[in-house]
């Protein structure tokens, strides 16, 4: 009974009218002067912040911040496939036929989750990661290998949680929220990065400039709140580490895997 509760009462504030009110206060100077509670609460780490966390203008700015240089080297190795996230990996595995398999009891489709996409078909064989973002981690996204953008599409949607229950108990949440997919051709092929809106999470945002070519570990988005990144590597690529696994927690710039030439 309570869970069906729970996901009515998740459905009823899923909009992103009341996504918007909690984003304004955030970005208001009246969040300021909850980061130390914020920090405390979620166990970051002030003195690993780029400034002193009076220098931020808001909880907001806090959020988004930048860390000290150093702090996330970027496995660089010729055919490695970095983390563009600080996560914990909540799904992984080989896409099979177009669907990306028991992401903590449900199925997804790569045509839900790319809106229909015809790109559709250069990962229906290919492999995923699921990297979900705690309020702890930091949260700027990292292009995941050297390459450049071929396509950038934004799909509106709803901002359900994306956290454990909302994966859990909620619909296929990744592909019926708010998603900002990114497309980059590399020297083995192409992959995608989806990035998932959530709730409270007030928007996804591309840097500025976003340059069309990449070099790995350049910054490539951020969110404002926490979030979920679906990493699509393309058929016949990629090979992954084999010690990660669901439940795994990476930091940016950590090796993934390794791209590969396309093999049948």
């Amino acid at each position: 009974m309570a869970k069906p509760f729970f996901r009515l009462l998740t459905e009823l504030s899923s909009r992103k009218s009341i996504s918007r009110v909690t984003g304004s206060f955030a970005k208001s100077s009246l969040s300021r002067r909850l980061i130390p509670w914020f920090a405390k609460t979620y166990g970051i780490r002030l003195e690993d912040a780029e400034k002193h966390w009076k220098e931020y203008r808001s909880l907001n700015d806090f959020f988004t911040r930048r860390l000290k240089i150093g702090l996330r080297p970027i496995d660089k190795g010729v055919l490695s496939l970095a983390s563009p996230v600080d996560a914990a990996i909540t799904g992984m595995g080989p896409i099979q036929d177009g669907q990306l398999l028991n992401i903590k009891g449900q199925n997804y489709t790569l045509e839900q989750l790319l809106n229909q996409s015809p790109r559709v078909v250069n990962y229906t064989d290919g492999f995923y990661f699921v990297l979900y973002l705690s309020p702890t981690d930091y949260h700027r996204i990292h292009t995941p290998i050297s390459g450049r953008i071929i396509e950038k599409e934004h799909i509106p949607g709803k901002v359900y949680p994306v956290n454990e229950f909302g994966l859990r108990y909620m619909r296929t949440v990744l592909s019926r929220n708010e998603r900002l997919v990114t497309y980059v051709q590399h020297e083995y092929g192409e992959l995608a990065v989806v990035k998932v809106g959530a709730m409270n999470v007030s928007s996804i945002q591309y840097v500025n400039p976003l340059p069309e070519a990449l070099v790995i570990g350049d910054e490539l988005a951020y969110f404002e709140f926490g979030s979920t990144v679906v990493l699509l590597l393309e058929n016949n690529t990629f090979t992954c580490k084999a010690d990660l696994m669901v439940g795994s927690k990476v930091k940016m710039g950590e090796a993934l895997g390794q791209l590969h030439l396309k093999h049948e």
